[in-house]
């Protein structure tokens, strides 16, 4: 076949049009990729995920709204008006010089988007974390720590079960109040773990006597840093945390803080834009009915939905519920009162679900069905995998249908059967319900302390010395030590296994199990029509 020279040239410009369009496709493939990766990594090296992506997208007309006080008034960078300015001016721990921190330092200048993505997600808290941190005369550096733990997301959670902006595990979020069951994970609630860990933080200084120290303990565990400390001391040589024999991350972790100080102080030094915020609150606290669908609370607020979860994501279900006549959530501070204004002029129920005990042997399938739903939407509102089965009487969320409200056990959930539920669902992808020869003594090894044996079964050192009548926590490799009163028939324990997971967070204080208390009719107000158990 001849090819005439104007075919051949229009073919030739044809195929650099082609070279052209996968270059760029392999480039914009590559720039997702990274972005992606990035995502799914904290600055610690600890790897997260996100149980929402919706709350992880900044609400771009929030924030817009938030900082039109910026481009409406006169601003100067002074501590009256601009939030970073503040927190430079707060700033109390000594500055420290690594090799460390120059590294950390290179790894964000050379992420600007991961960086923007990040101050932009703190916006909406970083000015609570600021207040309540002066108000416990601590250092401001303090309010930047949630950046390496988890980027300032909510809903970042790592293979150790560590949740939150605080990056609490279950044990440690229990003995500092954080409620985790079948409706809610206060570990995710950001004023609540916030001062958690503010506590944790205070007692660890008090201690330690220095921030740095407490910082580490607070990423590697008291009894890592106070063993470092006492290696240092019999071989005579400082105990500073620099000086400090510690575990890899841990000896990243306050030069991170420091790289993030760095950057905060001259963004520019770094080639990185920081954004202003102003110094002012981005949420406000709003009363609401004891029972109302998240959905309906955020139409009420005149906000979007990812806007609600993102100053909300503690809730577990699509209803929020408390065990008082009323509750209260965070709104931005433009809506709350739009919220009451609304509320108070709604005369429709205010939820649309209800719970459902399921009878022995019903299937998943029978119960979406009758309540009109698909399998995969009941499964999604209960957190229940696609190889749970249903337990006899395990309460299950389901549209609040008129047809079947007499027939419905609507008694209250209380606390002992949602924190039950909750712990199943917990263990369904982790391990297996104990069975008769789970181990109920463990066996000291060289160099292990009660804190390590009891946040590897998750139970509190308090409970092991009363268990064991140990006068002290000092224990010695070879010694038996008992993990339940039970003798060797562990049936009924639930021993949660640790995870291999570099993070773990120590405990303080004896686990306050709840008692169960008899199921009462708990009522909506009359605009609600159905009774959730909570």
């Amino acid at each position: 076949m001849t090819v005439t020279k104007n075919h051949a040239l229009k073919y030739h410009t044809f195929q650099q049009y082609k070279l052209v369009f996968a270059i760029s496709s392999l480039v914009l493939f590559c720039t997702l990729y990274t972005s992606l990766v990035m995502a799914d990594t904290n600055a610690t090296g600890v790897d997260i995920e996100v149980l929402d992506e919706s709350a992880n997208n900044d609400s771009n007309d929030s924030i817009e709204t938030f900082l039109t006080d910026l481009d409406s008034q006169e601003t100067t960078s002074s501590s009256q008006d601009d939030l970073w300015a503040r927190i430079k001016d707060g700033y109390a721990m000594p500055n420290i010089k690594s090799e460390y921190t120059a590294t950390h330092e290179q790894w964000y200048a050379s992420r600007p988007d991961y960086v923007k993505r990040m101050v932009d997600r703190s916006q909406k808290y970083l000015h609570f974390v600021v207040e309540e941190v002066q108000k416990r005369g601590m250092p401001t550096e303090v309010a930047l720590l949630p950046m390496i733990e988890s980027a300032y997301n909510p809903q970042a959670y790592s293979r150790s079960r560590a949740s939150g902006i605080w990056q609490f595990v279950p044990g440690t979020g229990k003995d500092y109040g954080l409620k985790q069951n079948w409706w809610v994970d206060n570990r995710r609630d950001v004023t609540a773990a916030t001062n958690a860990a503010l506590n944790y933080l205070q007692k660890l200084h008090g201690m330690f006597g220095a921030w740095d120290l407490a910082l580490a303990a607070y990423n590697a565990g008291e009894g890592t840093v106070q063993r470092a400390i006492e290696r240092n001391r019999r071989a005579g040589l400082p105990t500073d945390y620099q000086s400090l024999q510690l575990p890899p991350e841990t000896r990243n972790y306050v030069p991170k803080l420091q790289a993030i100080k760095n950057i905060v102080n001259a963004p520019g030094k770094y080639g990185l834009s920081i954004n202003s915020i102003p110094n002012r609150a981005y949420f406000a606290r709003v009363t609401a009915p004891k029972q109302i669908d998240s959905k309906l609370a955020a139409q009420l607020a005149e906000v979007s939905q990812d806007e609600f979860n993102a100053l909300n994501p503690s809730y577990n279900r699509p209803v929020i519920t408390a065990q008082g006549e009323v509750h209260q959530f965070l709104l931005p501070t433009w809506a709350a009162e739009r919220f009451s204004a609304n509320l108070e002029n709604y005369n429709k129920p205010l939820t649309s679900w209800q719970t459902y005990s399921a009878k022995r042997g019903e299937r998943m399938d029978s119960i979406a069905k009758k309540f009109g739903m698909n399998v995969g939407e009941l499964r999604n509102v209960n957190s229940l995998s696609n190889t749970k089965k249903l337990g006899a009487s395990q309460p299950v969320l389901v549209p609040a249908t008129y047809g079947y409200r007499n027939s419905i056990d609507t008694e209250e959930l209380t606390d002992q059967e949602a924190s039950e539920t909750q712990e199943k669902n917990v263990q369904n992808d982790e391990a297996e319900e104990p069975r008769a020869n789970t181990p109920v003594i463990h066996k000291v090894r060289r160099g292990e302390t009660l804190v390590a044996i009891a946040e590897k079964y998750d139970v509190s050192t308090k409970t092991l010395t009363s268990i064991n009548r140990l006068k002290s926590s000092q224990i010695k490799a070879g010694q038996i030590i008992r993990l339940s009163t039970n003798g060797i028939k562990a049936k009924n324990k639930k021993i949660l296994l640790a995870s291999t997971s570099k993070k773990h967070h120590v405990k303080h204080k004896n686990n306050s199990k709840i008692k169960s208390r008899k199921s009462s009719t708990r009522h909506i107000k009359a605009r609600s029509q159905h009774r959730l158990r909570t």
